[in-house]
């Protein structure tokens, strides 16, 4: 995704103008050396089924995992080591911020390896794209892009393993059988472990693709099972895990950085006499900066390194900065929202059209118009942006929280003027990410720290404070949609105007307009049986860095038109659950394409079409869950929004009770779920329960709003998340699995955040007869 948007956004800006498990970062050392380790892989070709009737246009274009920027690697070398003692080591490639993708990879190769759960573990991968592919965490497609992979390599290890202990005992393969670690040879009762094998099997030659036999899934013992907790789950609560900001190296410095509080803002003059003077205080480092577009570079201004992080903070306090806050001095976004609101009531450039929307609208017995408004939003993780970085002798080695450790990587590498061979990422764990940790700022800023210290490693930490006010935000937007309504209520025309400013404005100067994955993101992909529909995305210029957040533009085109639907419901004297099925009218396949979505998520639209049924099934489900239909007591009500995202379905339905001050209860959530087959099934609910707090929190409490170009907010009284004691008592999570393992799978860390809000705000109409159509929805009920 992060080059993706790069590359749109500079082409827009053209056109427009279990047991103890050992978690560590796997050195080269590690994963090549010891002897008697198996380190197996296999050469796979997935696109060849694909390609079957294609033409030769649709072959070129590559999907999934083959799009992405240095694809796959199933390197024997990369992702599987098994030694003597029998122990496997799995290499994991992403960055894990509690999605559990360590186990799930993990789990994945175990099972198809027919290992023994106890004698796996895992360590991390460095960045390294070119050894170990696309190692860009973010979009829900680490499962989705990698679980044939894993399983192929699973299989793979298994065969050698069978063929190595086949030959030891002079007897064919096929009378070999391999089960929980232990090879059988049945006829003469002979037993070996994995690890009595390993040296053997790491000698034969990989087998051929088409001879590694997958299991079958009612012969899984770990894949849909749910029964498998966090590979690294007893570091994590013991306090062994490391994150970044656990990173202690000999000699170690501490700093922080004066930011510009404007975007675009440069150092103009500083004075640090009484920083120096602060105890424990070393030196005071200028970062330049500034620039914009300012794509994943430092803000610039004045770093502050000391002994340790209070001094650093202490001599931060005291330094006399000059600013200049260049461009975007000005921000103001009770001003900038009235801007949007003027652009969303003018025709726009046109993105999705069929049928004839003016006319339809001319016939139409009844028009209902309404304009929703969603705040700029940061990500906010526990773990702010932390990196420990050492420049020394003409080398960079880092130790980072990142989504993204090639990028990282690419930045030192161009910031230090270094040779790729002489920098390194080791990726740590990450105290949550939501997007923020995509972009490598942070660590770019520790290693010019440490380069200012004569090569010193340096622990550069970001405060809450810091992360709050100089962040990537989740972009500002108003959505404006109207429709006329037949003499059954149903619409005959579709109007939706989309005014935000687009991530590719960090890319790229200014292209004004939603690029095509941000307009793919629940806006031109709406599979509303519809004849007559127009979508527009008037203008809108960026006056902050906008970054991706937890379901990025989803959030903002869920929130309005599932808010719309149930309007219309509301108009028509019709169920707001019975009207949204009508809406989206009959189960049928819809290719992207046809509703102008020429991105899918990166995935190909034959494999992945749009299906109604999938997404009727998961409002059925939520519906049920919560028993909807049924009578509740006075001030509470019901509501319910479904949404298509990184190509999985999901509904909300929520009960809430508004009391006579305008406060919001959220009694319980149902929230149904269809990413395709389960893979884990307990990081699946856990994320879709992780997915409705944070969506709570953006429904309910969560803002950023800028005057005179700086944030208003600074840390957590001001920029409110979601409390432990607001969390609703019942949240029931419906799997609703679809398809099979040889097929597609969905994403699950982002989709579940989408249907949140509106299903929120529609069970507050539902509770009060007061429709909000502004996020968060508290500021309103309560003035």
């Amino acid at each position: 995704m992060i080059q993706e948007a790069k590359r749109m956004a500079e082409h827009a800006a053209d056109e427009t103008i279990a047991a103890p498990i050992r978690i560590d970062n796997v050195s080269r050392r590690g994963v090549l050396g010891g002897v008697g380790a198996l380190v197996l892989a296999l050469s796979l070709s997935d696109r060849a089924k694909a390609d079957e009737g294609q033409t030769e246009e649709q072959k070129a274009k590559k999907f999934g995992a083959d799009g992405m920027p240095n694809g796959w690697r199933d390197d024997p070398k990369v992702f599987v080591a098994i030694a003597k003692d029998g122990t496997v080591t799995v290499t994991n490639h992403r960055s894990e911020m509690g999605t559990g993708v360590r186990t799930s990879i993990a789990l994945t190769v175990a099972d198809e390896l027919e290992a023994d759960w106890a004698k796996v573990t895992v360590v991390q991968a460095w960045g390294d794209e070119t050894r170990f592919g696309n190692q860009d965490t973010d979009g829900s497609r680490s499962l989705r892009h990698f679980f044939p992979h894993f399983r192929h390599v699973g299989a793979a290890a298994k065969l050698m393993l069978i063929q190595a202990a086949a030959q030891q005992w002079g007897v064919p393969a096929g009378e070999v059988k391999a089960e929980n670690h232990v090879l059988t040879h049945a006829k003469s009762g002979r037993t070996l472990g994995y690890g009595d094998v390993a040296e053997a099997a790491a000698a034969r030659p990989v087998p051929a693709r088409e001879s590694v036999a997958l299991k079958k899934p009612e012969a899984f013992r770990y894949i849909g099972k749910g029964k498998i907790g966090l590979i690294d789950n007893h570091d994590i609560t013991t306090g062994k895990a490391q994150y970044a900001l656990d990173v202690k190296l000999d000699g170690m410095l501490y700093a922080v950085v004066a930011r510009p509080a404007v975007y675009g803002g440069k150092v103009v003059s500083y004075d640090d006499a009484e920083t120096l003077k602060v105890p424990g205080v070393i030196k005071t480092v200028k970062i330049e900066g500034g620039e914009i577009p300012s794509e994943f570079m430092p803000l610039g201004g004045i770093a502050v390194v000391a002994k340790n992080t209070w001094a650093a903070m202490k001599g931060r306090e005291a330094l006399k900065v000059t600013w200049d806050d260049g461009p975007n001095a000005s921000y103001d976004t009770d001003v900038f929202r009235k801007e949007l609101e003027a652009a969303a009531r003018k025709p726009g450039k046109v993105v999705r059209v069929s049928g004839d929307v003016d006319a339809a609208m001319k016939t139409a017995k009844k028009r209902v118009e309404a304009e929703y408004f969603v705040p700029h939003l940061v990500q906010a993780p526990m773990e702010n942006p932390a990196a420990v970085a050492r420049v020394k002798d003409g080398a960079c080695e880092a130790w980072a929280c990142t989504q993204g450790p090639q990028a990282a990587h690419d930045r030192l590498m161009k910031r230090l003027n270094l040779p790729a061979d002489k920098v390194r990422v080791n990726v740590t764990l990450l105290g949550g990410g939501f997007g923020r940790k995509s972009k490598p700022d942070y660590v770019v800023e520790a290693a010019l720290c440490s380069q200012a210290v004569d090569g010193a490693p340096v622990k550069l930490v970001w405060t809450r404070e810091d992360d709050i006010q100089h962040s990537y935000f989740h972009t500002i937007s108003v959505e404006r949609l109207e429709a006329g309504l037949d003499d059954k209520g149903m619409p005959v025309a579709w109007l939706h105007r989309s005014v935000a400013p687009t991530i590719g404005s960090i890319f790229a100067p200014d292209p004004k307009h939603e690029l095509p994955f941000e307009l793919g993101m629940g806006l031109v992909n709406t599979p509303f049986a519809l004849k007559n529909v127009r979508l527009e995305n008037p203008a809108a210029s960026a006056h902050t860095r906008i970054g991706w957040f937890r379901s990025v533009s989803n959030i903002p085109h869920a929130f309005a038109i599932q808010s719309f639907v149930a309007e219309l419901a509301h108009a028509a004297g019709r169920d707001p659950k019975d009207y949204l099925l009508d809406l989206i009218g009959p189960a049928r396949k819809i290719d992207p394409t046809e509703l102008g979505d020429v991105w899918n998520y990166g995935e190909d639209p034959a494999r992945y079409p749009v299906e109604t049924g999938r997404l009727r099934g998961v409002i059925e489900a939520a519906a049920k869950g919560a028993g909807w239909g049924r009578r509740l007591a006075k001030g509470r009500g019901l509501g319910i929004a479904g949404h298509y995202s990184f190509v999985t379905y999901t509904a909300v339905a929520a009960e809430v009770e508004v009391d006579d001050k305008g406060q919001v209860k959220v009694h319980a959530i149902d929230i149904a779920v269809d990413c395709g087959p389960h893979v884990n099934p307990e990081r699946i609910r856990s994320q879709m329960e992780g997915a409705v707090v944070m969506g709570m929190g953006l429904a309910l409490t969560s803002k950023i709003t800028f005057k005179q170009g700086r944030t208003e907010q600074t840390n957590f009284d001001s920029y409110e998340i979601v409390r432990i004691d607001a969390a609703p008592k019942a949240l029931r999570v419906h799997l609703v699995p679809s398809g099979s393992y040889e097929g597609p799978l969905g994403g699950v860390g982002e989709p579940g955040v989408p249907p949140v809000a509106p299903a929120i705000a529609n069970a507050v109409f539902a509770a009060t007869g007061r429709r909000v159509r502004e996020l968060p929805l508290r500021d309103q009920l309560s003035s």
